[in-house]
């Protein structure tokens, strides 16, 4: 189209330039629509090795993908119904444990301490202050802004937990959805391409596919390994919260790179704190020992098998994209890098060869 007038040809710049804000403010709207289905599709690829696993053992897909989700879903409600019931009773012990030392008169032996150590201080008037102070609506009416602030950062803190949870449910409905009509979609994918390069388009989105489905397996896998062996340790050193720990170690891994690292400081802290450093010494060995096998060992058979990247690809790919995505970001890079690096070889390359 051309455009000799200057103002029309202003006009038109100018509309594209409000078209394409209002494209990027309603996709930045839809955001997080986007991201919940892009993780549904990723999952959805992620057990679809197992279903053409039961499909070639002469299972029908229906029946291999009630199979697959019905082991998931059993997996998930034991791990629940094992996990939090030993959290309740490790706070119920906690709390038990508080009101006991409070009743055998632990506050009195602290009182006593401060009477003897500063006896010019008067502890009953202050206490009898302290008292009043809470008791007086004034003190809470005149609260410092900050209180609020952080009073609305626990709602807030809240309502983002219901928010992710609920985004879980929405993430697992949508991989249902797109592991039953995988085959489907994927046609109506192909037929958008010209039948001239559809061949070619095919084999080249089936290894994509492929690939992303074994990484998701291998980071499994990789979580699973961890979990199964931290909770072994962590019985064998004595820990009350082995099962809880060890599904920790068992979610945090299947995050690429600090996934390991990350939850291996969190419980060595957390065992610390809670068991003492006679147990928090060998945990803390342990995990050492557990990364670097992970790191030298486990993890390069596993990315090697999944996806086929080079190891420095795999570390900057996995840093782009936790940096802009988050956790979603660092755990697709790895699988984009692939993609990507298959379409250079099996595209750009032979092209620029050709030439």
């Amino acid at each position: 189209m051309k455009i000799r007038n200057g103002f029309l040809l202003g006009l038109a710049g100018g509309l594209g330039v409000l078209l394409a804000i209002a494209i990027g403010a309603g996709v930045q709207q839809i955001s997080t629509v986007l991201v919940w289905a892009f993780a549904g599709i990723f999952l959805a690829l992620g057990v679809e090795p197992l279903i053409q696993f039961l499909i070639k053992r002469k299972v029908p897909r229906w029946g291999a993908v009630l199979i697959v989700f019905v082991v998931i879903l059993g997996i998930a409600v034991g791990a629940i119904w094992v996990i939090i019931p030993t959290i309740v009773a490790q706070f119920s012990v906690l709390i038990q444990s508080i009101i006991e030392e409070i009743e055998g008169g632990a506050l009195e032996s602290v009182f006593d301490w401060v009477r003897d150590t500063f006896p010019q201080f008067d502890l009953e008037l202050a206490l009898e202050q302290i008292t009043g102070a809470l008791t007086d609506f004034d003190t809470w009416s005149s609260l410092p802004p900050w209180v609020a602030d952080l009073a609305a950062g626990i709602v807030s803190g809240v309502g983002q937990l219901a928010f992710t949870l609920g985004g879980v449910l929405i993430v697992i409905v949508l991989m249902l959805y797109f592991t039953g009509s995988l085959p489907s979609l994927k046609s109506g994918m192909y037929r958008l391409v010209p039948a001239s390069s559809r061949p070619k388009f095919i084999e080249i989105a089936e290894q994509i596919m492929h690939s992303v489905g074994r990484f998701v397996l291998g980071q499994g896998s990789l979580g699973l390994l961890n979990g199964v062996l931290s909770f072994v340790m962590l019985s064998i050193v004595g820990s009350d919260l082995a099962v809880v720990y060890a599904f920790i170690a068992l979610i945090a891994s299947t995050i690429p790179l600090v996934g390991t690292i990350s939850a291996s400081i969190v419980i060595s802290l957390l065992v610390l704190l809670l068991d003492g450093p006679q147990t928090a010494l060998p945990v803390a060995i342990y995990y050492l020992i557990y990364m670097q096998v992970e790191a030298y060992v486990v993890s390069p058979q596993i990315m090697n098998r999944a996806v086929k990247v080079p190891g420095v690809v795999v570390v900057l790919s996995a840093l782009i994209g936790g940096t802009l995505l988050g956790i979603l970001g660092a755990l697709v890079a790895i699988p984009v890098a692939a993609a990507i690096q298959l379409i250079l070889k099996e595209v750009v390359i032979p092209r620029q060869d050709a030439r």
